[in-house]
Parts: structure tokens; sequence; C-alpha cells
């Protein structure tokens, strides 16, 4: 019994020690957060209209001077309550402190318990980085930070000018987070962006969703980037596209300078030239503007329309250079061309398209060790044929398109496959080749100038071999058909003889320098890279996805705001909509399909607003949605409608395979009626869609006050339900 008398005497003891550290721990607190009156020129007491409080009013010396915590407030009329430790400032509001806040607007409220305040009327917030103008603003000095939801501006003297919808400021970041119809001018770009984080001591920006940097010489797109507004860099992610003057550069990760108009991309690249008709492809490029000129390596692959058929050229390297009109096309190592009837090899091709002269060139290599080595030479196939030289030049008609002629010069060598005999070889050798095709883009002739030597396999009407003939001669003219040589022409003969083919010597079947090469030739654009080895593209890294700051209108403050016992004039939001433009469903916002949106003068259930309405426009069953980016949690989606027909709203994943959370089938009534579900979000690392569809054209379907709100992180119970609410509806 002692023993607990003495641990009852010790607790009381200390819970009195307790309680009065408590207590002066809380006078202390508060002697800190009380308001304090520092001038007023009038002080008048009105209880009738403002019970509890004292009225203070300037004079013609200055202005009523109000101070708390550090803070300082000017103003012309004051209405303070000082049991509430609260205060309302009209007139020429002045909020300054220390040196880097000073907020001036028409009407203030601020608590000396919160240290919250809301401004209204011309507000505007500066510091030493920015300036913030909005008709209504919400300073929290506890974790300072501002905000505005209808529509505000931000000013910084070296990035330009900054609007949006959604604004919230972090002043220990010197951080902005901009939300909806975000725009920021200078005068170098423009920038618009749905989601955009802006740090004003840096200047560094970072986008997400739809966005575009536009300046006076190109247009920047992605849905996920970053550029530095003070040096005028940047890189873009997601559907990455850069529009440089006639080009297009598209890529899965894309770097750009606008100081130098240099732009670099990595993996999956695409260069489309709007004026010349041609696609670059690879996997890593750099694109000089000012210069005209384009380097891509990693499967480069340059693609040129041509007379209704597209010429490809691959390399190890292509770089394009030139203005539009003359642009030439250098590819380096291992190069190929193809077209549906015409390829080509060589160490190099240059294709010049102001000349119409494409250039097959093999590069200068040591002399082999092997005298009897046949040395490698550009090639060409057409049809049936294969043609080698030191150098090859294919000539098009500028105007036509088409090719016309073929140079062979130096070590010209044709040959053709016997079409019946196994392994007989139609073969002309000599200095230079002229070939000239028809407008099938087939070999038509061919003359071989000087020390002309050739074995034809030739046959009569019925295709029966007569003999071998083999000859040397000054030039020989060949005329084909189809691919076969149909008549040929010696000139200046030196010797030549016809052998029965039983007669003929084996060893003297195929010419000097022969080098059938059919195995090499590329039958496809995939051919193309058939010898390359292994493509490895580097993992990009990038930037983090976005994710949405917590609301701030919290939880947390809005027990702060209560605890102040003094109720704002201002409203604190209940809910937060995660959808964008609930009620402008013509937005771009709301992805449609399949149905267009009338705008109906049709009373929305508030009384106020006019509702819009949706019809189908074809055999497709018509929907509209709205992506948000949150990936978990349980979400409740509530719209009104009214109409006829039978619709369905529902939840979706955003990507992946689409899986559908819950949905609701609904028959319309003709009286505005409020629809709900709720469900649980798989975290499957994709998006949240909200989906009303199932519209055809029969149907009628006005809809009002679509909101997205997310309840809770656990699993809710509830099922997709048919919320009973019948609007009151007041008269305009």
């Amino acid at each position: 019994m002692r023993q607990t008398f003495v641990i009852l005497n010790k607790l009381k003891t200390l819970f009195f020690i307790l309680s009065i550290v408590a207590f002066n721990s809380l006078l202390n607190a508060q002697s800190k957060k009380q308001i304090q009156i520092e001038y007023a020129g009038k002080l008048t007491i009105d209880e009738e209209n403002y019970p509890g409080a004292k009225i203070l009013t300037r004079d013609d010396a200055e202005q009523v001077h109000i101070e708390h915590s550090g803070t300082n407030l000017w103003c012309d009329k004051a209405i303070h309550y000082s049991k509430e430790n609260f205060i309302e400032a009209y007139g020429n509001v002045i909020l300054k402190q220390g040196d880097t806040i000073n907020m001036t607007s028409n009407y203030i409220e601020y608590s000396g318990i919160t240290e919250f305040a809301f401004a209204s009327g011309s507000v505007i917030l500066k510091d030493p980085n920015s300036t913030i103008s909005s008709d209504t603003l919400y300073f929290d000095r506890t974790k300072e930070e501002a905000f505005y939801k209808s529509g505000g501006t931000v000013v910084k003297d070296s990035s330009g000018t900054i609007t949006s919808r959604i604004g919230r400021y972090f002043m220990s970041q010197k951080k902005y987070q901009f939300v909806e119809d975000v725009v920021l001018v200078s005068e170098e770009s423009t920038i618009n962006s749905d989601y955009f984080d802006f740090y004003s001591d840096t200047g560094y920006a970072y986008l997400f969703g739809p966005s575009t940097i536009t300046t006076e010489t190109s247009k920047t797109y992605c849905e996920k980037g970053f550029y530095d507004t003070e040096n005028k860099v940047g890189y873009a992610l997601k559907k990455a596209r850069i529009e440089y003057d006639n080009r297009i550069i598209e890529g899965d990760s894309l770097y750009f300078d606008n100081n130098t108009s240099f732009a670099s991309a990595s993996n999956n690249i695409k260069v489309t030239d709007t004026i010349n008709r041609s696609i670059v492809k690879g996997h890593y490029a750099e694109v000089f503007k000012d210069k005209d000129s384009l380097f891509i390596t990693k499967r480069a692959l340059a693609i040129t329309l041509q007379e209704q058929d597209s010429v490809y050229i691959h390399a190890d390297k292509i770089m394009v250079t030139g203005k539009p009109e003359e642009r030439i096309i250098k590819a380096y190592y291992n190069a190929k061309i193809f077209k549906t009837d015409l390829s080509g090899k060589a160490d190099s091709i240059h294709s010049d398209q102001k000349t119409g002269i494409t250039k097959l060139i093999n590069l200068p290599t040591r002399a082999s060790s092997d005298k009897f080595a046949v040395k490698r030479r550009p090639i060409l196939w057409n049809i049936e044929s294969q043609m080698t030289g030191d150098t090859i030049h294919l000539l098009s008609n500028k105007e036509t398109e088409k090719i016309d002629s073929l140079l062979v010069f130096e070590n010209a060598f044709i040959i053709s496959k016997d079409t019946i005999s196994q392994n007989g070889y139609n073969q002309i050798s000599g200095k230079r080749l002229v070939g000239l095709f028809n407008d099938e883009n087939q070999l038509k002739q061919v003359d071989v100038t000087k020390n002309a030597e050739s074995i034809f396999y030739a046959r009569n009407d019925k295709q029966e071999l007569i003999g071998i003939d083999k000859s040397k001669s000054g030039s020989i003219t060949i005329l084909f058909d189809n691919g076969d040589i149909d008549e040929y022409t010696r000139y200046n003969q030196i010797d030549g003889n016809l052998y029965p083919e039983s007669q003929f010597p084996e060893n003297e079947k195929i010419l000097k320098g022969f080098d059938w090469r059919e195995e090499e030739r590329p039958r496809s654009v995939e051919d193309l890279f058939k010898d390359d080895p292994p493509l490895v593209l580097p993992k990009i890294k990038g930037l983090d996805d976005y994710i949405p700051q917590e609301q701030f209108f919290n939880i947390d403050l809005k027990d702060r705001l209560s605890a102040s016992k003094k109720i704002y004039k201002f409203k604190i939001p209940e809910k937060n909509n995660l959808l964008l433009y609930t009620n402008e469903f013509d937005n771009n916002k709301w992805y449609k399909n399949g149905l267009k949106v009338l705008n109906n003068k049709e009373i929305a259930p508030n009384g106020k607003n006019n509702a819009v309405s949706i019809i189908g426009t074809g055999n497709k069953d018509g929907h509209i949605l709205q992506q948000v980016s949150e990936k978990e949690g349980v979400f409740k989606f509530s719209i009104w409608l009214k109409g006829s027909g039978s619709i369905r709203i529902r939840f979706q994943e955003a990507g992946g395979d689409y899986t559908n959370y819950e949905t609701l089938d609904i028959e319309l009534t003709h009286s505005w009626e409020q629809y709900e579900i709720e469900s649980e979000k798989d975290t499957d690392g994709n998006g949240l869609r909200c989906v009303i569809s199932n519209i055809q054209t029969i149907d009628n379907v006005y809809l009002w006050g679509a909101e997205l709100i997310k309840t809770s992180s656990s699993k809710s119970t509830e099922k997709a339900k048919l919320v009973v609410k019948k609007p009151i509806l007041k008269k305009q």
C-alpha cells in the first residue's frame, strides 16, 4: 500500500511539472504569435456588425500598420479580432516579410494562429527572383508556399512571363509548379505545356504532358522534357519532335541548343526532309541547322522518293549537307543502295540531288599480297546483269526523277548468267562502260569501249545453244531485252571465234577480272542490314515521371484553418478534382472518338451554367475520356447525365492492356441524375482513364460536372452505383 502511495505521488508531481511546462510553452507561443497593432489613425468599435472586433482606419499621415512574427502589413482599414488573433485588411494592402516577400492587394485575411493569408483583388507577390500576379492568392507562411487556382501570371526578368490556371510557389526551393494552360513567353521562345515545374533561381523548366517550345527557327514537341531558359538548351523525351524549317527530327531522346540551332538525337531516329521528300533513319544523329547538315549513324538509312518508288541507301554513317535544292547525301563504309529494280554496293555512295548524279566509290586500300586476288570494286545489279568498275555513276533526269544512264570508269565488267547452262556466264570487260535505261529502269543498251573482250553463249530462237563466242575488239555495243542479251555489235574486232560448247577450253570460260557476287546482292530493304553487327541501343534514363504534389488544401492545412477559430470569407475547397475542364467537354483534354460535342443551351444541375450534349457520329461506339497520371489508390468518378439512350461509364487503365477496373451501364432519363463509380486502381505502372462510352448515333446525351476524387489508399468495398441526386434548379 505504501509503495502504491509513493508511486501515485510521483505521478502527480510529474503531471504537475509537465502541465507547467506545457502551460508556459503555450503562453510563450501565444505571446509570440499575437498580432500587434503598430499604428492606427482611428479606432472604432461596431459590435452590431463586427462583434468582438476593433475597426482600425488610417489617417492623412500614414496607413494602419500591423506586425506579426516578423511580417508587417499596411492597409487603409483593418478589422482586428484580437481574441481570435485574426485580421481583415482593406484598401492598398501591403504585406512584407523581411527582405524576401512583398505582396500587395485590395484585401487580405490573415490569422496569427495559422500564419495563413488569403489575398484578393489585383494581387502581386514579389520576391528577389520573380513576381506573381493573380486575382486571388493563398499564402502559407508556415510552409512558405503560395498558391492560386483561378489563373495567374509569374514574371521572371531573364526567363520571361509564365501564365497558368493553377500555380504553386515553394519559396524555400524557389520552385514553381504550374498546371493547365501553362504558357511561358520570353524574347527567344514560347513554351506551352500542361504540367510545368520551374525553378526561378536557375531558370530550369521541367515539362510534362503535351508540350511545345517555339522559337523563330524551330518548334520542339515532347510529353516529357527539360529546358534551361537561361542558356537556351534542353532535351525532349516521349514522342519527342523538333521542326527546323524544312526538317522534322523525331527520336526517343532529343538534345537541342537553340543558341546554335544544333540538335542531337538517340534511338529510333527519323529525320524528314519535307521539301525533297526524303527520310533519314538511324539511332544516333546530329543536326546543324545553320550549316544545313545532318550526320547519322547506327543502322543509318536514307530514303528518297523517286518516280513513285523509293531509293534506299544504307551505310555505317550517312551525312546530308546542302540547302534544300542542293542536298548531297554521303554514305560511308559498307554502303549499299536498293531500289526495286536496282541495287548496288560500295565503300561509299555519294548522291547529289542538284546534278542528279549518284556515285559508287571504293576507297583505296593496300594491295593484297595475293597477286591472283580480285580487287573488290563498286558493284551494281540491274535485273539479271551485274556491273563492276573502279567507279560507277548513276545519272538521273532531274525533271522526271528517272535513272536514265550509268557510267563505269576503269575496269568495267558486266556479267549475266546464261539462262540455261548451269555454269555459263555472258561477260564483257573493257576500260569504260556507258549504259542507257528504258522507261522501266531496265538496261536497254550498253557500250563498252577500249580493249573490249567478251564471251557470249549464242542461242537460236528456240534457245538452243549454237556455241560460245569469245572475242576481242575496240568496243562493243549490246542491246538488252528484259535483262537478256538480244543483240551485240563489235567494232574494230581483233580476233574472235564461235566454239562448240564441247570444244571450248574450260580455262577460257571466264575473262580476267571475273568476280560473280550474286550472294552479296540486296534483294530487299532488310538485306541492306544483313552484314551489320548486332545493334545494342543505350538505355535512356531521362527524367522521372511527373509526380503531382500533395494538394495545397490538405488535411493538415484544413485542420490549421479550423484551429484559428475564425471563419475565413474565402471558401476552402472541400474536394480536389483530378479532372481538368470538368464542364468544357469540347476541350482537347477530353479525347473524343466517334462523337461530336454540341454547344446546346441546356441548364445544368447548378441552375447557372450551360450544359453540353454529345451525339454519336459513326458506326463505332462513340466515347469521350480524360486521362490522369495517378497510378494507384482508390478513386471515385462521378458525373451528371440526362438524355436518351443506353451508355456506360468506367474506370480504365491508361496503357498496357487497358484493364477495365469498374463499369456502370446506364439507361438515361430526361431528368438530371448524378452517376458514380468507385474502384481501386491496380499498381500496374500506368495512369487512369475516366471513360463515357457506347454512344451511338441515335443517342442524345447531356453531361455536366465530371469529377474524379482520390478517396483513400486502401481498397473500397463499394461497387459502381447510381447515386440518386436530383438537382434543385434556381432561376438565373
